[in-house]
């Protein structure tokens, strides 16, 4: 008996204790596919997890942040889910590529067209981002996560350094250096990678040429051996005819 109490209640606490820390697994985050470096550019997904066992998220509305507006940001298809994307007017015009941007991106809307993300899944929904600020650390992007019962869930508190996370913390992207050279990885080394791809495609194609024309030259040593072959068996069939011949007049 002692056994079965102390068991029921080793199962109490620690399902007690997965109750309490579960949230703080299961909040909406923002992750760079690569490297989100300052003045650059940079793919992001935002990360939604469903920590509800009996409802589905329909929706995620992410706020842009309005200190350091972004010019640029292009949401990649999600399947099964609808995106709106609306425009705000800046209190000051950004200057961009030597062109002034009097709007930018406020907020981007998901909102499912079926089920959405279901009990026990995560879903990720990436952006194109940019030009990102090169006055600062990281942006914050506060989120609405709406469930199928109608339950909205606020991810906005800001962290704060030196202090506990929040319980709803809004999804902070954490900026890195621009490299020595003063670009900014995401689109440069998307380029170099291309670049780098279509030189490992020519040298491909050499290595093709190379090897066909090899092949032609072994073709006409083959060609060359086939026809003395034939004329070599030529001779002997004629050999043989001769030789029966001669058997038979004999």
């Amino acid at each position: 008996m002692k056994a079965s109490r102390i068991t029921a209640a080793g199962a109490a606490a620690g399902a007690a204790v997965l109750a309490v820390s579960t949230p703080c697994f299961a909040h909406v985050t923002v992750q760079p596919e690569s490297e989100a470096a300052k003045g650059g550019y940079a793919v992001v997904g935002f990360k939604v997890p469903n920590e509800r066992d009996n409802a589905s998220t329909t929706k995620l509305e992410v706020t842009f942040p309005t200190d350091h507006p972004l010019a640029s940001v292009m949401p990649q298809p999600v399947e099964g889910w609808d995106v709106e994307v609306t425009r705000s007017k800046l209190d000051k015009p950004l200057e961009t590529h030597g062109k002034k941007i009097n709007e930018a991106v406020s907020k981007v809307t998901w909102t499912a067209k079926g089920d959405g993300i279901e009990p026990g899944f995560f879903q990720k929904f990436p952006v194109s981002v940019g030009t990102l600020p090169e006055d600062a650390d990281e942006l914050v992007f506060k989120a609405l996560q709406t469930y199928s019962n109608k339950e909205v869930v606020r991810w906005i508190e800001v962290p704060q350094e030196g202090q506990e996370e929040p319980d709803h913390p809004a999804p902070v992207l954490t900026l890195s250096e621009a490299s020595e050279d003063g670009h900014s990885h995401g689109t440069a080394d998307d380029e170099t990678s291309d670049d780098t791809a279509a030189a490992g495609n020519a040298s491909v194609e050499t290595s093709a040429s190379d090897d066909e024309g090899g092949s032609g030259g072994t073709d006409t040593t083959a060609r060359v051996l086939g026809v003395v072959g034939i004329v070599v068996g030529a001779v002997g069939v004629a050999y043989g005819m001769l030789a029966g011949r001669r058997r038979t007049t004999a």
